[in-house]
């Protein structure tokens, strides 16, 4: 039988790992993300590394509240790609504020974006819940410039229940949805998340030419250099 036949009849991946952010899901994610304490730092790393006029593309911008504080620096052209219909459109009505931000939709293992187009990539908290993470890294590999580079954020599965317990009780989140967010990072985030050293083994499969892992108390962040 002709290889080309076999590919046609494999079913397509999942476009999520565990549960998809559409609907109910994706509003009530948006409003637990609202507060997000992490915004402002990455907001000024970003700020102070990358020149002004740089193309930056956030993967699984999800709700699009980074994206959207990043495009009111005004210097930089900002794009977001999910795969979730519901958060693009949640996006794109947040980004009506003034802001000029093209969301769209589509995978992280099949960019619709040209070779070398972006000068940073930014992917928060959705890197574990992709289906497939080696493409996917690819991915960001051919859409990044020469010398671009790609900050991957997201949490460790090694962390501790303890841990994960402090850090969604640092979210100033009501009583319900302190619970609900434990729930979840209990039964789905922490199975779907990866550790370094599997972090480590995903990138050795890429042409990344570097990369720097650094843990923190949940999670890790990894800077990819083209």
């Amino acid at each position: 039988m002709p290889a080309a036949h076999l590919r046609t009849n494999q079913p397509a991946p999942k476009p999520y790992k565990g549960i998809a952010m559409e609907g109910p899901i994706a509003k009530w994610y948006t409003n637990v993300r609202e507060r997000d304490q992490e915004l402002g730092a990455v907001v000024r790393e970003v700020n102070e590394i990358l020149p002004a006029g740089s193309r930056i593309l956030e993967v699984a911008p999800g709700p699009g509240y980074l994206a959207i504080e990043l495009a009111k620096i005004g210097k930089y052209q900002i794009v977001g790609l999910d795969i979730s219909k519901s958060f693009v459109e949640i996006a794109q009505t947040k980004a009506k504020a003034g802001v000029a931000v093209d969301f769209r939709h589509g995978n992280a293992s099949n960019m619709p974006f040209d070779v070398d187009s972006f000068d940073l990539i930014i992917c928060r908290a959705a890197f574990k819940n992709f289906t497939e993470p080696v493409q996917a890294l690819h991915e960001m590999h051919r859409v990044l410039k020469p010398g671009g580079k790609a900050l991957i954020m997201d949490l460790r599965r090694d962390t501790s229940l303890e841990d994960i317990k402090i850090h969604v009780n640092s979210l100033d989140l009501n009583w319900i949805n302190t619970h609900i967010t434990k729930w979840t990072f209990k039964l789905f985030l922490l199975k779907n998340a990866y550790t370094s050293g599997e972090i480590r083994q995903f990138v050795s499969q890429t042409s990344f030419v570097r990369h720097d892992i650094r843990e923190d108390a949940v999670g890790m962040t990894i800077w990819l250099e083209k």
